[in-house]
Parts: C-alpha cells; sequence; structure tokens
C-alpha cells in the first residue's frame, strides 16, 4: 500500500555509488587531498568538495586538515573479507539497477530496455550482488535438492557464476560444473578451482554440457528471458540430464506474491523480453521439454520449483 517512505530518496547508496563509479573511492585507500583528488581523476574540485565532505559525514571518511582517506569502518565494509561487516561491493549491483529504473518512463513509451552501461567492473559488481543475495541460504537448498545422496552427484549449474550455490553443491561432495558467459569464468575461474568446481565458457542459450547430470541447477536464470527462450532451455536441460534426473528452478514466481509482479518491472527496464513467470507456464515448460512431478517449495525464502526426467 502507498506510504510516506517511497518519498525517501537512497541518498548514501547514490553518493558512495558515484565515489565508486568516479574512482574517489579507490583513490581514498590512501591518503590524499581534495585537491589532489580532483587532479588525479580529473573531476571538478567543487563537486569533490561537496561529496567528500558528504562521504566524511556518512562515515566513510576520515579528514586531518585537508587530507583525507577511508575510514577504518569503510575499510573494513569494502575490502576486509575476515571483517564481520564486510560487504565487498556488493551494493554496486543495486546502485546500477536505480540507474536503470529512472529511464522507466522512456521504457513505457518505446518497450525497449535501457541500453547497458559497458563498465567492465560492472560484472564484478554482479558477481557480489547476486553472491551476497545466495549466501544465507545456498547450504539449505542444497540439503534440500541433495539430500543425504550428494556424494558423486552430478550438478550442472547453468549461469551460476556467483559459484555461491556451486560451493554449497561441492560441499556435500557433488561434482559440480558451472556453466556462464567468458566475462565471468575468467573473473571467477580461479575461485572456482580453489573450491574444486568446474567452470566452463559457454552461452545456455546455444547448448548445454553432454553431461549425463543428476540435477540440472537454474538459480534466478528464467527471469532473463522470456518463453520461448526458457522453453527451449528446458528442452536442452532434458537432454543433458540422465533417466530419473531432476531440474531444479530457483525464481520468483508470478501470483504467488506481489513483489514478483514488481520483480517484473526491473526485468522490462533490463531485459529485452524477461520478465516474471507462473507455476503455470513453468508447468507448461517443463511438461513440453518431458518432464513431469512438477513441485513448487519454497525453502529459505526462496521458491523452488523441481521436476523429474523420467
Amino acid at each position: 500500500m502507498p506510504n510516506d517512505k517511497i518519498m525517501t530518496i537512497p541518498q548514501e547508496l547514490l553518493i558512495l555509488g558515484a565515489a565508486v563509479k568516479t574512482g574517489i573511492v579507490e583513490a581514498l585507500r590512501t591518503n590524499t587531498t581534495y585537491t589532489a583528488l580532483a587532479e588525479k581523476l580529473n573531476l571538478n574540485p567543487r563537486a569533490v568538495w561537496v561529496v567528500v565532505e558528504a562521504l566524511a559525514a556518512l562515515g566513510y571518511v576520515v579528514k586531518e586538515g585537508e587530507t583525507v582517506s577511508l575510514s577504518a569502518q569503510a575499510r573494513d565494509m569494502l575490502y576486509n573479507q575476515e571483517s564481520p561487516d564486510f560487504l565487498g561491493f556488493s551494493f554496486m549491483h543495486r546502485y546500477n539497477l536505480i540507474r536503470s529504473w529512472v529511464h522507466l518512463p522512456e521504457v513505457l513509451v518505446n518497450g525497449q530496455p535501457v541500453p547497458r552501461d559497458q563498465d567492465p567492473e560492472n560484472t564484478r559488481y554482479f558477481m557480489e550482488g547476486m553472491g551476497r543475495g545466495a549466501r544465507n541460504a545456498a547450504p539449505a537448498i542444497a540439503d534440500f535438492l541433495l539430500g543425504k545422496t550428494a556424494g558423486g552427484a552430478r550438478v550442472l549449474d547453468i549461469g551460476g557464476g556467483p559459484l555461491i550455490y556451486g560451493a554449497a553443491f561441492a560441499a556435500k561432495g557433488a561434482q559440480v560444473t558451472v556453466l556462464d558467459l567468458p566475462p565471468v569464468v575468467e573473473l571467477m575461474g580461479e575461485r572456482a578451482e580453489k573450491a574444486g568446481i568446474t567452470m566452463i565458457s559457454g552461452d545456455f542459450n546455444r547448448g548445454l554440457p553432454a553431461g549425463p547430470f543428476d540435477l540440472a541447477f537454474l538459480g534466478n536464470i528464467c527471469h532473463i528471458f522470456g518463453e520461448a527462450e526458457n522453453a527451449e532451455l528446458f528442452r536442452k536441460v532434458g537432454q543433458a540430464l540422465r533417466s530419473g534426473g531432476e531440474i531444479a528452478v530457483i525464481d520468483t514466481v508470478r501470483g504467488t506474491k506481489s513483489s514478483a509482479a514488481v520483480f517484473g518491472v526491473n526485468m522490462l527496464v533490463n531485459t529485452v523480453n524477461g520478465g516474471t513467470w507462473t507455476f503455470e507456464q513453468y508447468n507448461a515448460w517443463l511438461g513440453t521439454a518431458g518432464f513431469t512431478h512438477v513441485t513448487l517449495d519454497e525453502v529459505a525464502d526462496r521458491q523452488v520449483i523441481r521436476a523429474v526426467k523420467p
């Protein structure tokens, strides 16, 4: 329902996000001055002063005369993976989403998604944002899907670049293969190797590894694509699974909660034909692909659709 909270602008996120995008945050890892920041980054001196002053007021920056640098709390939050306060740059994914959402009026006119920001760092921000969102749920999801028989199970994690679910499957003894796009594999490959996960570079819309796999896992994939693409992806998954193997889809199911319709707007501004889909649509796609015993469960606040290849 409408309330006055919709009038609140996420000012802190917008300030910090802009400081990341312009290089201010990285430059503040060492002692510097307002003037040096502006000169080094080719930024407007007045704007730098105003923004850094705001960062200081918010606790991200400490000042000593004209010298400024990141506070200890900001360093822990952004860079110290051992700190309980560590976030990394996961918040930058939400910052990028806001930048897309403000173009909703134009999208309503032309029906086209907002052009992507080509900053290569956005891949890292997306991985960190998705990873943070899945971290608490992943162990429970792995337990639910693999139970006590995970040892030796062959799992294909489609689009699983953040490696959070893949690592949870691997921790239960599964043999995990993650398929994702080349920039993601390049970014996450070393981390996958340390976790005992095989990463394969490729586009799952064009093909999947041959398998056969016991479980194909699609975590937050289907909302990126339209009905035809999802139906075709499920057909490919069926070919990669052994008889009796399972497909598991995590996504927000339209018609089950109001947030699914709102998330559909996110896909409107960010994808060509993505959206949120009803359980009936998933059931139809899976049935056409030859799957049976389609179910919808909620595990660790995640909706999980499962089906079996006969």
